[in-house]
């Protein structure tokens, strides 16, 4: 919410986003922190919570973003943690020259997320080939809100969602994938776990109830309107998928990604699709979209609606039984889901601060009735009445037991051994010697011998044109080099030929067959 980016600031801040959310049914949020260049991540943390603290109007938490690694940030990776309620941090493997991070710096922030029992979340993308086919196309004359799904196909966010999974389970870390937008890379999350690897992955609100062909519309402002990264899909079966990734459980969890910009924001881009502001609404519609494409398809049932949209969250982020279940000692937050009844999806009477809405036009079954967050009641009936400032911040502990008891596990399982043998007693080569020491074919013994008594087998001064390399240890030609020269000599032009060669065989071979 209300955070800077890409030269703009999203509009829906922290009591029109959780307004909206409260809307939809969605009684908690969990936002990401974004250091500015320069900024810490304690500074980072402390500028977003005072923002947040004033205005929300349900609970939220706070994932953080790590854009570069060092021993400072890990110390503050540490205060997080331990002291600041925050488990999880973000890695974005896109936007260059911002907040991308690179792999020798990504696998270090997997390691230190084990360490301290943090989640590590990642953004993936392969920002060096989406760089390189942007330049390609904008050369090309291709500037519009179309390069942007051109740009980013199917395969860079696979390859990249492989690339984070592999770096992460080297170091035993869990990780979240956020915002899956691909068959490709829900495929490559599905094969990851069954090989037994921790990952999970979110779709979100966006890929599940649209897809990517309004990025081609006429209108540039409706175009630019769905632009986010990564892009929504072209192929429309690409949310079916998606949800019978649900289903099946090789997807967790589901997110809306909210971050909202209005026409003359998106327009910053309107010569260059890559300087367009990323981001889409969502977090008002994420339930009713999923109740329309997941149970009203047969796809998901109220129980897997439930889990998908709340539970598995609260498991995985460690605010479980508070969150996430109706018990007591939980918190009352409860919401009075209407099957049955319909809306239909309008920029003008939704909740967010932004002037357009990617569902525009849709019509949903599933309608949040009453909601209640915190024993207070925000939606009767479908009006809404909020109240600014009256949401908490949630810690979210380390540790979390549904990600890291498989991980404190697998640390007994795959610790390394060590080999006891006896040490080795044998002379040792004094490397310092030999890089200061003339070429190892000067100190050969057998060679120097032949050279002091004349009697080298081999001489370069036979023929200088076939060789390029030294003789060998023992004084011979080696084999490795040519014998062909363009003047039409031999190598063993000056040897007296043999008088003749035994063989066994006659030439062709012999013939033992009976004919």
């Amino acid at each position: 919410m209300q955070a800077p980016f890409m030269g703009s600031v999203s509009v829906d801040d922290f009591y029109h986003g959780t307004k909206a959310a409260l809307a939809g049914g969605t009684t908690m949020i969990m936002d990401f922190v974004i250091p500015l260049k320069g900024e810490s991540l304690l500074e980072a943390y402390d500028k977003w919570r005072n923002w947040a603290d004033s205005k929300v109007c349900c609970d939220y938490s706070l994932h953080v973003v790590v854009p570069n690694f060092n021993p400072k940030v890990r110390q503050e990776m540490e205060i997080l943690t331990k002291e600041k309620g925050v488990n999880s941090f973000k890695m974005m493997m896109a936007y260059k020259n911002f907040l991308m991070i690179r792999d020798d710096e990504m696998i270090q922030i997997f390691d230190a997320c084990r360490e301290l029992g943090a989640l590590g979340m990642v953004h993936a993308e392969n920002e060096d080939a989406i760089e390189l086919l942007a330049n390609k196309l904008l050369a090309m004359g291709v500037t519009g809100p179309e390069g942007n799904d051109q740009s980013r196909p199917e395969e860079v966010e696979a390859e990249a969602t492989n690339r984070a999974i592999v770096l992460a389970d080297t170091v035993n870390c869990p990780v979240y994938i956020v915002h899956v937008m691909s068959k490709m890379a829900a495929d490559v999350i599905a094969e990851k776990r069954k090989q037994g690897i921790l990952c999970f992955g979110e779709p979100i609100a966006a890929g599940l109830g649209t897809d990517g062909s309004h990025q081609y519309n006429k209108c540039w402002r409706h175009a630019a309107g769905h632009v986010m990264r990564p892009p929504l899909r072209l192929d429309p079966t690409t949310s079916g998928y998606l949800l019978d990734m649900l289903a099946s459980g090789n997807l967790q969890t589901t997110g809306s990604d909210n971050c909202t910009f209005n026409a003359d924001q998106k327009a910053i881009g309107k010569d260059d699709f890559t300087k367009i502001p990323a981001g889409v609404n969502g977090v008002e519609d994420r339930m009713s979209i999923i109740w329309e494409k997941g149970v009203m398809t047969g796809k998901l049932d109220p129980c897997q609606f439930v889990a998908v949209t709340s539970t598995n969250a609260a498991k995985i982020f460690n605010i479980y039984p508070r969150k996430g279940r109706i018990a007591v000692g939980s918190d009352a937050d409860v919401v009075i889901w209407d099957p049955n009844q319909v809306r239909a999806i309008s920029a003008k009477t939704h909740h967010h601060a932004c002037d357009f809405n990617i569902f525009e036009g849709m019509s949903c079954h599933g309608v949040a009735h009453y909601v209640i967050s915190n024993g207070r009641i925000f939606v009767e009936e479908g009006d809404v009445k909020v109240t600014q400032g009256v949401g908490r911040f949630v810690p979210t502990p380390p540790f979390s037991p549904h990600v890291y008891m498989k991980v404190q596990e697998r640390e007994k399982v795959i610790c390394p051994k060590k080999v006891e043998r006896e040490g080795y007693v044998g002379s040792v080569v004094d490397a310092r010697q030999l890089s200061a020491a003339p070429p190892l074919l000067q100190h050969n013994d057998s060679y120097n011998q032949h050279r002091a008594s004349g009697e080298l087998l081999f001489s370069a001064q036979q023929g200088d044109e076939f060789y390029s390399r030294p003789p060998t240890r023992g004084g011979y030609r080696n084999l490795q080099d040519s014998s062909f020269s363009l003047s039409g000599a031999q190598i063993d032009d000056n040897k007296s030929p043999r008088a003749g060669i035994r063989v066994q065989n006659p030439p062709g071979g012999r013939s033992t067959g009976l004919w």
